[in-house]
């Protein structure tokens, strides 16, 4: 398949795996801001959440747009089983973002409703999708 090829394939894994990195953090600033009672603490704390959520949008777009070339353009997994399994769970993680993005804007009016406790089982989602979505690529049951 040649150069082009490989770097997408290789682009797509670095920018995949830094986007997990934001989506496994994220949440965890949540856990803190759920049960962060002084001001000054929670204001720095929501400055974390808006710098890293911005910088994990900006490496999820070009992550799912070389995943797609992958898929369109060298024609990895078409048509196959696996390949739709696999792009359903992406939509779930894409879905997951937004939950993140829309649950940072409350904690930006200070109308959070979770408390730490959920955010800490909300932030096993994206390891249980990262797992299905692996096992799907390597294995292609």
């Amino acid at each position: 398949m040649g150069n082009a090829y490989l770097w997408t394939k290789t682009l797509h894994i670095v920018l995949i795996t830094s986007w997990f990195a934001g989506l496994f953090y994220l949440p965890r600033i949540f856990v803190n801001l759920a049960d962060e009672k002084n001001p000054e603490v929670y204001a720095r704390l929501l400055g974390m959440a808006d710098r890293l959520f911005r910088f994990m949008t900006i490496l999820a777009i070009p992550a799912v747009i070389l995943g797609i070339a992958l898929w369109m353009h060298f024609k990895i997994g078409r048509g196959e089983v696996w390949m739709h399994a696999k792009l359903f769970f992406v939509i779930l993680l894409i879905g997951y973002h937004h939950a993140c993005w829309g649950m940072l804007k409350k904690f930006r009016k200070s109308i959070n409703t979770h408390s730490g406790v959920w955010y800490r089982w909300f932030n096993e989602v994206p390891v249980v999708l990262l797992l299905i979505v692996v096992a799907l690529v390597v294995i292609k049951p």
